[in-house]
């Protein structure tokens, strides 16, 4: 290949993501824009014939000569809409005179946008079920499996792999509200003219508002929208494309987290990515096996964030009733965030149907810190068989010094449970000191919240999607 092409397409995306946002696809909506708005204007009473309508619905979809066409046509009219006006006439004859009859051209680009918004959703909402889903069943695995909690990357209390689970779940059940509520909001631009007046339908149907509306109304109704904006300028404004990329952004910085916790557990050697049996972790050591997949997640959540800053800036910019600067930003913004999503999901979902776990060298890293967070039962313990607390406490924090100075000094294990074992004055609970160190009762109530965060938040949010995710095949991740 002797020209760039994105990866996000080329390498990355899955087939009906890029399919969405291609040329195809994008002028075969255009042309079925123009049958629509012509059909609602034959219903209303324009002197349109049933063999336009009959031609244009013949050639909606375009071949490679019509794609050399439109694309010679726009070399020498500088337009592409007109040039794809042209173009569409060539097959649909009939239709010639009447094609985009009182549009201006972002009555088929932008409504063609919102088109894509909204599919775009559909392709990636369901997605999103999938991983929760496959998280979910994760975390049920290892609702009950204690590991060490950290907090600023110390280590802290115990809690469960599946209850950290959950943490990422949540993230990705908000994800999953704010796409539905983006995809459920979006309206139609609609049937508006050059700068929102609709002043050219308005001299179509001479002076007959209640039609000009009806027109408008009947265009959005054919496309499955809900409502079209009651005002615009000559686009739908620029905010909307913020309100959609920013829970696409807000998605990416769940993924953000949730992959790099995998990453840091990667190098614990507790939780791992799946590794295929012939992938190499790396060129020049045979030995590792790099968390590659969470690192492209990352890397691709980043540029997700960034994409989302282009539709404010461009947002804030729109002049008046508007100005033609967005239009460049728009044709890579758009498609780019769509397709980063897309390819985050797949990637996630391989992820989460692989994730591998160890518990020995889990239950090994608690071992080397339950016996300092064990020091209050300890202490309790003593109390209960007659001892004095401050007594008990004093030797037990001599004694965890001591073993302390054994683990950063000296490079060795934690020995204060053998101290505690030495010492004559622990001898009244040293036969308990198994059941005081038993890692299961030191998550508190982890194992239920994993239970009932599943029952009560996820199974209720994933009831919609539980045909989707009935015969859903395993991601396959590409190169």
């Amino acid at each position: 290949m002797d020209s760039y092409q994105t990866p996000l397409s080329s390498r990355y995306a899955s087939k009906e993501m890029s399919k969405l946002f291609s040329n195809a696809t994008r002028f075969g909506t255009w042309r079925k824009l123009w049958l629509n708005l012509a059909i609602a204007e034959k219903e209303l009473g324009l002197p349109i014939s049933d063999e336009a309508i009959e031609q244009m619905k013949a050639h909606l979809d375009l071949d490679e000569a019509q794609m050399k066409v439109a694309a010679e046509e726009e070399k020498k009219r500088r337009h592409d809409v007109m040039a794809h006006v042209h173009t569409f006439g060539t097959v649909a004859p009939a239709a010639a005179g009447i094609i985009h009859l009182g549009a201006t051209s972002c009555y088929v680009t932008d409504n063609a946008d919102l088109i894509f918004l909204r599919d775009g959703l559909d392709i990636l909402i369901p997605k999103l079920a999938v991983v929760i889903s496959r998280l979910s069943a994760f975390a049920k695995q290892y609702r009950d499996l204690p590991t060490l909690g950290f907090t600023h990357f110390q280590p802290a209390q115990l809690t469960t792999v599946g209850k950290r689970a959950t943490l990422w779940i949540q993230e990705l059940l908000w994800d999953l509200r704010n796409l539905e509520r983006a995809r459920n909001d979006l309206g139609f631009r609609g049937v508006k003219g050059t700068t929102g007046t609709q002043g050219s339908f308005l001299q179509l149907f001479d002076g007959d508002h209640e039609k000009v509306k009806a027109l408008d109304k009947r265009v959005t109704e054919l496309f499955g929208f809900p409502y079209a904006y009651p005002v615009t300028g000559q686009t739908y404004s620029r905010k909307i494309d913020a309100d959609v990329l920013a829970p696409l952004a807000s998605f990416g910085a769940s993924i953000h987290k949730m992959a790099t916790d995998i990453r840091l557990l990667a190098n614990l050697k507790e939780v791992e990515e799946p590794f295929e049996k012939d992938q190499i972790g790396s060129s020049a050591m045979a030995y590792k096996r790099n968390p590659m997949r969470s690192e492209r997640a990352c890397s691709l959540a980043r540029h997700l964030f960034a994409i989302y800053q282009n539709t404010l800036m461009t947002s804030s910019v729109q002049w008046f009733e508007r100005t033609l600067d967005d239009s460049a930003n728009r044709r890579v913004t758009l498609p780019e965030a769509f397709l980063t999503a897309d390819i985050l999901l797949t990637t996630m979902q391989n992820i989460t149907e692989g994730l591998v776990v160890y518990p020995k060298v889990i239950r090994r890293r608690i071992n080397q810190e339950l016996p300092f967070m064990a020091t209050e039962n300890i202490i309790m313990a003593i109390v209960k068989a007659g001892g004095d607390r401050q007594e008990c406490h004093e030797k037990i924090r001599v004694l965890s010094h001591q073993a302390g100075a054994v683990v950063k000094e000296q490079g060795g294990d934690n020995d204060l449970i053998e101290r505690v074992k030495q010492d004559e004055y622990f001898k009244p609970i040293w036969g308990q000191l198994d059941t005081l160190l038993d890692p299961s009762t030191f998550v508190g109530r982890a194992p239920e919240q994993v239970d009932e965060f599943i029952a009560e938040w996820v199974e209720p949010a994933l009831k919609p999607y539980a045909e989707a995710l009935k015969n859903v095949k395993a991601a396959e991740l590409s190169v």
